[in-house]
């Protein structure tokens, strides 16, 4: 069992949400408004949070980077627009993942299971500790240091950036990332992977994650040093 918050202004659709997740057998507890998310997310320390872009009080962001200041907890954000910057910014104040409004029940079941997946495995120490180029990763933790600066990744940019790392200059399919990093079964979602390169080019710099035309992705530790 997991503890999950949701924080939904629609009340409709939290208790649907929340509905579903206890069926999944998970602790569920709802908030309406970005005050009483935060509130909620500091009291109760939930282990995954779903968060709505758009909250009356504050808005989702806001409650993203507040309670990602007090502990990294993965996040889950629900938008009703379907737009890149929405989602980079996102992306950017610590989110894990998202879901476009209208979704279905069964999507979001998936991606709050794969989040809590890739949370457990960064946090198992099952894989080996990365040191290149001025970069470090300690899954272990999941400490991450670049030229001794503190690098702040949520659970998925953590994942995503030591899976490349370890096979460096390979190319890897964003079909391939979507199943070993996201654990996606059928490999959808392209897009994905494109945001949360994005994201992460914005907290190392552009230049460590080269685009491989027609592939995917390659970690560049030559170009980024």
């Amino acid at each position: 069992m997991r503890r999950i918050a949701v924080v939904e202004d629609s009340e409709t659709l939290a208790e649907a949400v929340a509905a579903r997740l206890r069926a999944e057998g998970h602790d569920v507890r709802v908030a309406l408004d970005g005050p009483s998310g935060v509130e909620l997310c500091r009291a109760w320390l939930p282990d995954l949070v779903v968060l709505d872009l758009m909250l009356p009080g504050f808005d989702g962001l806001e409650v993203c980077r507040r309670v990602q200041a007090d502990r990294p907890v993965p996040v889950v954000m629900l938008t009703a627009r379907d737009s890149e910057t929405d989602m980079l910014v996102g992306l950017g104040v610590g989110a894990d993942d998202y879901v476009v409004k209208p979704f279905s029940m069964r999507e979001l079941v998936a991606r709050v299971a794969a989040v809590l997946r890739r949370v457990e495995r960064a946090s198992g120490a099952a894989a080996e500790p990365l040191r290149v180029a001025g970069l470090e990763l300690e899954p272990d933790g999941r400490h991450a240091s670049l030229a001794g600066r503190p690098l702040r990744l949520t659970p998925t940019e953590f994942a995503l950036l030591h899976h490349l790392a370890a096979r460096p200059r390979r190319a890897v399919s964003r079909e391939q990332l979507l199943v070993e990093v996201w654990g996606y079964a059928d490999g959808t979602g392209e897009r994905t992977v494109d945001s949360h390169v994005a994201a992460l080019r914005r907290k190392l710099g552009a230049d460590w994650i080269r685009t491989v035309h027609g592939v995917g992705y390659a970690f560049d530790p030559g170009a980024g040093a």
